[in-house]
């Protein structure tokens, strides 16, 4: 692995497992499952259409979070990358919902530097940070070398990637690159792991590589069960395609 690439067993020691379900879902969505041959669908989020293309990024923002995302999750032997597992999509449909327009975040100033332990502190809601910070990134590598960052090599690609996340690339006075870094990797960490209502975690590919079994109502059968594997595949949200509405 190239200096940069993330290991997958470093995100789960960091605990990618508590972004099983992303920031922007709540409780209430996921009450009313019901049993898994009759399920209650009332109260299940609309699942994301993996047919469908881009409703938030433009074109130069998705072929930017579709490079970033490839580079901090690749694919090797393990598991899929972030792209494979479908991570822009859930980004972006993050981006273009109330997570992303910070419906329900304090969004009033003062704006201040981050001390690291004050919490988001960007003067835009998450949409606007990202298509700020893009198009900052853009104008800086537009500076130096004139490629897209989608358009670089490997190597010059986790360079960047790397000086950005040690706040060494000036993007100017209004966009924090290391705090925008910081929120990328949180949420490509986010889709890597979601219930693939939301877009990423394709296949539930993500849950198959760590043995999560997801949305399952019941687990007694299998609490004591030390040192067996745990038999059943994962399931989300909307439970598994063969389950049926009848008894």
């Amino acid at each position: 692995m190239r200096q940069f690439q993330v290991d997958r067993r470093t995100l789960l020691g960091a605990g990618a497992l508590a972004f099983a379900v992303p920031l922007a879902s709540s409780a209430e969505q996921l009450t009313g499952l019901g049993l898994p041959w009759a399920p209650n669908t009332s109260s299940f989020p609309t699942a994301v259409d993996l047919r469908a293309r881009y409703v938030y990024f433009n074109a130069d923002e998705a072929a930017f979070i579709e490079a970033a995302a490839l580079r901090m999750i690749p694919a090797d032997p393990t598991g899929p990358s972030a792209l494979e597992a479908g991570v822009p999509l859930f980004i972006d449909r993050q981006m273009a919902g109330d997570y992303g327009k910070g419906a329900r975040w304090y969004m009033q100033g003062p704006f201040g530097k981050s001390t690291g332990t004050q919490g988001y502190q960007a003067k835009w809601p998450p949409a606007g940070f990202y298509r700020a910070a893009i198009k900052a990134i853009g104008d800086h590598l537009g500076q130096n070398n004139g490629q897209p960052f989608h358009k670089r090599a490997e190597a010059d690609q986790d360079a960047f990637l790397k000086d950005l996340s040690g706040g060494k690339v000036d993007l100017g006075a209004d966009v924090d690159g290391k705090a925008w870094f910081t929120l990328l990797l949180q949420n490509v960490m986010e889709g890597y792991f979601s219930d693939p209502i939301y877009g990423g975690n394709r296949n539930l590919s993500a849950w198959k590589m760590i043995g999560f079994s997801g949305a399952r109502y019941d687990q007694r059968a299998y609490v004591l069960a030390y040192g067996k594997p745990y038999p059943l595949p994962p399931v989300g949200i909307g439970g598994r395609p063969a389950w049926s509405m009848k008894g």
